[in-house]
């Protein structure tokens, strides 16, 4: 066997043991603790058991959740950084983010969940970024040429505003309605809808075989737009399909979550220090890495000073900077 090959079938043997290994924790810990012993014991009793309801309506959506959004962000940093040829690009550069958010914001102040019901959060985060997403990509548009420096330049100008109008709606806000919006910006696994969290989930899992598709095109992109086109790439549709791409996982994974930084960044970047830059095993590698790192953070986020669970946002922030500036020396160490 190809010792390349070799090495990146034990890379993702070893990944799907941790995944396995941090979701097992997960399940089994937090202000309840229960023994992997009384698993089969809790199954056999059902709902008649309080312990069920425990395992499988709070804290099994949560790990599905962790596995879909997690997994999304990561893929959605490794084709916008190999996109842009830029380590510093990440799902949120684009203002997805922030014009999600500004659509929750508005979706509170105005109480439209009393209008349209359960759904009005997510439905409302979507059409935020969604708009975002036309409104960037009109703007990057000239000559039916995609131009990435002005998607990139367009994505954070509209980022900067839609916080601007954030912290305005902010100011105006009342006390109950300010606690809903921080808490949401801040970033929560906490979703019990089933319907929401099987769509991440095969959302999740698309993602990963559309992205796969284009590894390659994503390969020749690290050479530049020239390099790749003489290598036969058709750059503006790999562009637009990937744009759309990555739009599309943020944008959901925001709607549903809310803004969980630092997963779509500091991911890619831990797994180029290990597998290296070929999207062959970046993607998968970074996809199961991004899942492990964001249920481990939502594991933290419920227990480390339980019964008060911390937003998850603010776990990947502090866990992810340390990432980052562990990732960065050691790279700077290799030079």
């Amino acid at each position: 066997m190809n010792k390349k090959i070799l090495k990146w079938t034990i890379c993702i043997a070893i990944l799907l043991a941790l995944l396995l290994a941090v979701s097992l924790f997960s399940f089994l810990v937090g202000v309840v603790d229960i023994p992997l012993s009384k698993i089969g014991e809790i199954i056999a009793n059902g709902k008649s058991d309080s312990r069920f309801a425990i395992l499988f309506d709070i804290r099994m959506p949560r790990i599905m959740l962790g596995f879909a959004i997690g997994g999304a962000l990561s893929i959605a940093g490794v084709i916008l950084q190999g996109m842009f040829r830029n380590s510093l690009v990440e799902p949120y550069t684009l203002g997805i983010s922030g014009g999600a958010a500004l659509g929750v914001c508005l979706n509170i102040v105005l109480k439209m969940q009393n209008i349209f019901g359960l759904f009005s959060l997510p439905i409302f985060g979507f059409m935020g970024g969604i708009c975002v997403i036309l409104l960037v990509y009109a703007l990057s548009v000239k000559q039916n040429v995609l131009r990435i420096q002005g998607l990139l330049l367009c994505g954070v100008m509209i980022s900067f505003i839609c916080s601007s109008l954030i912290m305005l709606i902010m100011a105006v806000s009342r006390s109950e309605d300010l606690h809903g919006i921080i808490f949401w910006i801040m970033g929560s696994l906490e979703e019990s809808n089933w319907l929401l969290i099987k769509l991440m989930f095969m959302m999740s899992i698309l993602g990963l075989i559309a992205a796969y598709i284009f590894c390659f095109d994503l390969n020749a992109f690290s050479l530049g737009e020239e390099e790749a086109l003489h290598l036969g790439v058709n750059v503006e549709r790999s562009k637009r399909i990937l744009f759309v791409l990555t739009s599309l996982l943020t944008g959901f994974s925001v709607s549903v979550a809310g803004i969980i930084g630092f997963v779509g960044l500091i991911i890619p970047h831990f797994m180029r220090l290990i597998v290296g830059n070929d999207h062959r095993i970046l993607i998968v590698s970074s996809f199961l890495s991004g899942a492990i790192f964001l249920i481990f953070c939502d594991t933290i986020a419920r227990t480390i000073i339980a019964p008060i669970e911390f937003p998850v946002g603010v776990i990947t922030g502090i866990l992810g900077g340390t990432i980052f500036i562990y990732a960065f020396m050691k790279k700077t160490c290799l030079k």
